[in-house]
């Protein structure tokens, strides 16, 4: 009897969690992470106001459990529109450009683009399998040629968030996308050249969220 009201606990738990983490997942779409305040989060999630620090001690944590939840779900929608590709460097290199027009254009980034440690180490651990699969997949293939996968993919975090904070404070040109994914691809040992054709090949569109 103890462990099904335990498990029912938990189970209510991890519902209320997931609850913030989609409303505040709505929220900052809709008004960007500073005007959204953690009252409004558990309103909308139907969780006491004084509940919402039951799941996460600050309005930061809470973003960051969003970021997670957008990466996940943006690595999701590139599956979709790259199941056609048949050419490993292709699946990595639209996946970088991905990123770094999401970092661009999608408020919910914003917040993180100014804090580059957190936001390298959430992309690191939500997208990493999926780009550590592609750059081993590519180099199986003789496409790329990395000796530590775990390294390059550590370095392209950082360089994604670098690229993305600079456009958003007009440093960049958001017209240097292409040039950004060519130097990213010769961080895998694609010369520039081949770099150049991956990165202006036609791309699909992703799916909506």
């Amino acid at each position: 009897m103890v462990e099904v009201q335990l498990a029912r606990k938990e189970r209510r738990r991890n519902r209320n969690r997931q609850a913030l983490v989609d409303a505040g997942y709505r929220l900052i779409a809709e008004k960007g992470i500073d005007a959204a305040t953690m009252a409004e989060v558990a309103e909308l999630a139907d969780v006491a106001a004084g509940t919402v620090y039951n799941y996460f001690d600050s309005k930061d944590e809470l973003v960051v459990s969003v970021m997670e939840q957008v990466m996940e779900r943006l690595a999701q929608r590139v599956l979709v529109a790259t199941s056609d590709f048949t050419d490993p460097a292709q699946f990595y290199a639209f996946g970088l450009r991905c990123l770094m027009s999401a970092a661009i254009a999608d408020q919910r980034w914003r917040w993180l683009v100014r804090r580059a440690g957190v936001l390298a180490d959430v992309m690191y651990r939500i997208i990493g399998p999926y780009a550590l699969k592609d750059i081993r997949t590519a180099a199986s293939a003789g496409r790329f040629s990395v000796d530590d996968p775990e390294l390059v993919w550590r370095q392209a975090t950082f360089a994604i968030v670098g690229f993305s904070a600079a456009v958003c404070d007009n440093y960049i040109s958001p017209t240097k996308l292409d040039e950004a994914v060519v130097n990213l691809l010769c961080m895998v040992g694609v010369s520039r050249k081949e770099a150049w054709e991956l990165a202006r090949r036609p791309r699909p569109d992703l799916p909506p969220e």
